[in-house]
């Protein structure tokens, strides 16, 4: 009986493990596309920076 609720346990933990990381996925994504359209920014104001950090 512990073997079954230990594979169930480790089903759930890999499970929500698996749903974290996609949309830590679309988030990197995301982030991609806004650096990318930094660059885009950048280079229609003629230079410089288009973040403040």
């Amino acid at each position: 009986m512990g073997l079954v609720l230990l594979i169930l346990l480790l089903a759930l933990l890999f499970g929500g493990m698996g749903f974290a990381m996609h949309w830590l996925w679309i988030i990197a994504v995301v982030l991609l596309v806004v650096w990318a359209l930094g660059f885009v920014m950048r280079s229609a104001d003629g230079g410089g920076r288009w973040y403040r950090w």
